[in-house]
């Protein structure tokens, strides 16, 4: 019985569902109704019914940067990221003249990095800067003078024109990332006098150097190669400061010696050299591996712009050239310190390190890997010529920063003009002494002018019991480790 009911069920659905529409296009009547288009909201909810009625109103949009915009992003990262490391040479000038001088003076010394950063990139913002890069009405020019606004917004088409193919044309750098990276460099000048001027310099007078330094000096000298100026327009090539950054440094820190004097103790009555030990190599070997990893930040970074394959070619060379001089800076250094000493000198090894690296720092662009080593071995040459040249003419410099900063400096700026590619070499000189001879006359008037009124030189008591605790009331080291 149950089977006859489902038979009639069956076939009473296939007459409900016969008249529902043809099956097939076949099937099709030649004539219908039009039906009426769903409305669009209807179709939104037939595709999606169960999506939030103020998310159907919704329209997805996606905010895809162009190539232009991603190669300005890229650039002005990754000069902040290079300005990073720059900043983080600080550290390492610091390790590196604690290592090198007596525990006494660890504060001080501390002390002296710390302040000519803060007080460096204070000045560079206030005067630095517009005195650096006064603008293109100042090309060819001794000295110039403009303030920029560094928080102006940069507009498309500034971006736009950044990315020009005519001669000569820079990438637009958004200023806040263009004065970091521009501060960074000047407190790196302004640091390397810290170590020649160690163990007997009064923490004030240090503080007036640092304002003149970062101020004006550096400013200046910094305007005539990269602000546009005449050693500019006469085509003397300073890729990253060899000459403008760590010459001013060196020779700024040269004038400071001969003003102030030897340690007490550092030399005998008749000039024999008696050598003061550093307190802690570990820290100057530290400093050293410190600086060589701010150096990819200082010599890459120069090249202003990293976005594109030409840029990110010549950005790798630079850097394998950075790293070529240095190492063999330190190897040439060692050997010969072997060879003199009859025992391989870290000291040295160290100073030949940072002697190849700045050797290499006018000319790592426009130089071959093979040129690199040999402009990073000259410098390791002449920075152990240079430590016993200033022995012999009793000069202390505790660090070696003279050495290393002012005479590789020049010869990284000379050397642009043997080896670098178009570059002159008369002119190469030209720039490679003006800008350090600059830097030391006006400091030598500074130092000068202080030893004058009796406000350069800490007293004798003070400089044998240590800069620590008269000048800043502290030690650096606990009594059970002192």
């Amino acid at each position: 019985m149950w089977r006859m009911w489902a038979l009639a069920s069956l076939v009473g659905m296939v007459l409900l569902t016969g008249g529902s529409g043809p099956a097939s296009a076949q099937d099709k009547p030649t004539t219908e109704t039009p039906a009426v288009a769903p409305a669009a909201d209807e179709k939104q909810e037939a595709a999606a019914p169960d999506k939030p009625a103020d998310e159907k109103a919704a329209e997805v949009t996606y905010d895809i940067p162009s190539d232009v915009d991603l190669a300005y992003s890229v650039d002005n990262l990754l000069l902040f990221l290079m300005a990073v490391l720059v900043i983080f040479m600080q550290a390492g000038f610091a390790l590196v003249e604690v290592g090198l001088n007596s525990a006494k003076n660890a504060v001080n010394i501390l002390f002296k990095n710390t302040a000519d950063f803060c007080l460096g990139v204070l000045m560079f913002w206030m005067v630095g800067y517009a005195l650096m890069y006064p603008g293109p009405e100042y090309a060819g020019k001794y000295f110039g003078f403009h303030q920029k606004d560094f928080e102006a917004a940069v507009s498309a088409d500034d971006i736009k024109a950044g990315f020009s193919t005519a001669p000569g044309t820079l990438r637009t750098l958004h200023p806040q990332a263009d004065f970091l990276f521009q501060a960074a460099f000047c407190a790196t000048a302004a640091t390397i006098v810290s170590g020649s001027v160690a163990g007997r310099l009064k923490f004030s007078s240090y503080l007036i150097y640092t304002l003149i330094l970062t101020g004006l000096v550096y400013p200046i000298g910094g305007f005539w190669k990269w602000g546009g100026g005449w050693l500019g327009a006469m085509g003397f090539h300073d890729f990253a400061g060899s000459i403008v950054v760590h010459a001013c440094g060196g020779f700024a820190g040269l004038a400071g010696a001969i003003a102030l004097g030897p340690r007490i103790g550092r030399y005998t009555a008749d000039g024999k050299s008696k050598p003061i030990p550093g307190h802690n190599l570990a820290y100057a070997t530290l400093g050293v591996f410190v600086l060589l990893i701010g150096w990819y930040g200082f010599n890459p970074g120069s090249q202003l712009a990293f976005a594109g394959t030409s840029n990110l070619n010549l950005v790798v060379t630079i850097a394998v050239n950075t790293t070529l001089a240095g190492c063999i800076g330190g190897v040439v250094a060692t050997a010969l310190s072997w060879l003199v000493f009859k025992k391989p000198d870290l000291t040295m090894c160290l100073n030949g390190i940072l002697a190849g690296l700045v050797g290499i720092t006018a000319n790592c662009d426009c130089v071959t890997n093979k040129e690199a080593l040999i402009i990073g071995g000259v410098a390791g040459v002449f920075v152990m010529v240079a430590i016993i040249a200033l022995d012999k003419l009793c000069i202390d410099d505790p660090v070696g920063a003279f050495p290393v900063h002012g005479v590789c400096g020049m010869w990284g700026g000379i050397a642009t003009g043997f080896f670098g590619t178009d570059k002159v070499l008369t002119t190469q000189i030209i720039g490679s002494i003006a800008i350090p001879a600059f830097s030391f006359v006006v400091m030598c008037v500074v130092f000068f002018g202080l030893k004058a009124i009796g406000q350069l030189r800490v007293s004798k008591q003070e400089e044998i019991e240590g800069l620590d605790i008269h000048e800043h009331g502290m030690p650096c080291y606990g009594a059970d480790v002192a």
